[in-house]
């Protein structure tokens, strides 16, 4: 343990804590915009300098170690100067078009200006008048409002493994980019929006459909939609931080009150759709597991679009491992435009079909493939995310946090616990296994709580025992640790043995969904703990806490789908991959 002082303050902390992490421990706030506790110190922003007592050189605390014995001074007018200095210089270079920027009021280096007093530019505007690339169809890059501080550089590369953006050029010249400079759609990006969700300022952002919802809501007379929602487990448990709430709060019947006022027709839950989900996915790892052996194993999950997309480029060799099954998301789109269509009496090319997501990939994955228009049509026909929602309650001068409480609307609304866990890492996995002991043994579970599978490392492994028959499960989040283990795997089958585990779960954002890049800003693991607490806090408050025992999707089954993994569930439920090339051509 280390022993000083931070102005003059005691504090004890563990040797090799940083002069930034320290001064948090005595409640002292020292400045930075490069920063992240997701990822390893940067120090590129230069906002955080601080001095030690006696020596007039300036350190930058977000990657200095505290020394034993010392006297950290981390204000003084010297050092409010330079940091006003600093935030004036990055200013010179950056748009004073706040108005109009997806992140006012909601920006760092804002916040930065507000706090030193900056009222009057004295350095010389420098704008790059670079162009923005919208190129992904969900996330949009503006470079000339970056501030070059790389976190977004180090999410993509580092956490995600992906390497879609880089720094190019010298100097004054720098500028970050997609790699090899081509347009970000055009590369290695697979829309996972981790780049979005860690930038400090505007310069990525998720691409802002609520107009097109705001025209379909508003369209009257002949030209009218019916317009449907759905909501993903993870939005519920932070679309409540936009409104002052603590992370994890869970606010799902007030959600569905605030879409009925914004003028919804039909409320839905993806929950509903996550159990069938776990019908067609559990359906499709007991028949590989128990019939086809070895060769088609392991099953790996489907859910993340993002994932999806990156398998398809990187390791288009596992198609065959990978769950035929739709996401939630597309399942539920397919549904309310067949099955609930027909109920309503409403025809499908008159349904509008919007839905909430924690994630930018699904704005993609609305139109990845032919099958996301399995109806006949779109299936979904746009995806936004809960950040877009929230602005979109607000602008409707909605008070969400005081709403009664309302619910889903039959037969696509109500969902059990399993299927609302599928928004943490591990959820689907543990939810799959829920049902998949049922169909395996024909018994149920006594205790389903699988609590191997849960928690934020990185990567999770377990052993289930299925009356006598070991399941072996691996859980993995986070782009970057991916590979690890897909690299097992393959080297096993070049070694002609057994595979490591049966089945692999695989979300491309760290914590899962509850940490997706539409979320709102400022995600943690601390955050991320107390979104997931909330999905399970659901989860053991529902009264059916397994896919299978879910009694509307049992009528769906029985009026519609026929069983899981029938021919009709195939058409409308499971999809196709296609290896792709990193660079588009």
């Amino acid at each position: 343990m280390i022993k000083a002082k931070i102005n003059g303050i005691p504090v004890e902390v563990a040797e090799g804590t940083t002069i930034l992490e320290a001064a948090k421990k005595v409640d002292i706030k020292i400045p930075t915009l490069c920063n992240s506790p997701d990822l390893p110190p940067w120090a590129s922003c230069g906002i955080c300098v601080v001095k030690i007592e006696g020596s007039p050189k300036l350190l930058r605390a977000c990657c200095t170690p505290l020394e034993d014995g010392k006297n950290i001074i981390t204000h003084d007018p010297e050092l409010v100067a330079t940091r006003k200095t600093v935030i004036e210089l990055i200013l010179s270079t950056h748009p004073d078009d706040c108005l109009q920027c997806p992140r006012n009021q909601d920006c760092e280096l804002q916040t930065l200006a507000q706090e030193f007093g900056i009222r009057e530019q004295p350095f010389k505007k420098m704008l790059r008048d670079l162009p923005i690339d919208d190129s992904t169809g969900a996330l949009i890059l503006n470079p000339d409002k970056c501030v070059r501080c790389g976190r977004c550089v180090k999410v993509c590369q580092e956490m995600q493994n992906v390497w879609a953006i880089e720094f190019l050029g010298r100097g004054e010249k720098t500028r970050i980019a997609p790699a090899a400079d081509v347009r970000l759609g055009d590369g290695p990006c697979i829309r996972c929006g981790q780049c979005s969700a860690h930038c400090p300022v505007g310069a990525i952002y998720e691409k802002d459909q609520t107009g097109l919802v705001w025209d379909a809501l508003m369209k009257d007379g002949p030209e009218a939609k019916k317009c449907v929602v759905q909501i993903a487990p993870a939005v519920r448990v932070a679309i409540g931080e936009a409104f002052g709430q603590k992370p994890g709060t869970n606010l799902t019947k007030k959600l569905y009150a605030a879409l009925r006022r914004l003028g919804f027709d039909a409320v839905f839950d993806t929950n509903f759709s996550a159990d069938l989900t776990i019908m067609e996915e559990g359906t499709e790892f007991v028949h590989r597991f128990t019939e086809k052996g070895q060769t088609q194993l392991p099953l790996i999950t489907s859910c993340c679009p993002a994932w999806v997309d990156y398998m398809e480029k990187y390791y288009p060799d596992m198609i065959p491992n990978f769950s035929t099954a739709k996401s939630p998301q597309q399942m539920m789109g397919a549904m309310i435009k067949t099955y609930w269509a027909k109920k309503a009496e409403v025809d499908p090319a008159k349904i509008f079909s919007v839905s909430v997501m924690p994630c930018t990939a699904k704005k993609y994955e609305t139109g990845r493939n032919k099958d996301m228009f399995s109806s006949g049509h779109q299936d979904v026909d746009v995806s936004i995310t809960t950040r877009e929602l929230a602005r979109m309650i607000k602008q409707a001068g909605i008070d969400l946090v005081n709403l009664p409480d309302e619910e889903a609307d039959s037969p696509l609304g109500p969902y059990t616990g399993a299927g609302t866990i599928f928004g943490a890492t591990g959820g689907v996995m543990e939810a799959a296994l829920r049902t998949a002991y049922t169909l395996v043994t024909g018994d149920e579970l006594k205790d389903v709580n699988f609590t191997g599978v849960r928690g934020i490392t990185g990567i999770k492994e377990a052993r289930v025992n299925i009356k006598g028959t070991e399941v072996r499960v691996a859980v993995a989040h986070q782009m970057g640790n991916i590979a690890q283990v897909l690299e097992e795997v393959r080297k096993a089958k070049l070694d002609g043995r057994e595979t490591p585990w049966h089945f692999i779960e695989v979300m491309a954002c760290r914590g899962g969904c509850i940490g997706g890049g539409g979320q709102p800003y400022g995600c943690t693991d601390e955050v991320r703990k107390l979104r997931i607490r909330g999905i399970y806090d659901d989860d053991e408050q529902s009264s059916y806490r397994c896919s299978h025992h879910n009694p509307l999707i049992k009528q769906v089954y029985a009026e519609f789908l026929e069983k899981p993994g029938s021919h009709k569930a195939h058409e409308l439920l499971h999809t196709h991959y296609t290896a792709k090339e990193v660079y588009n051509k």
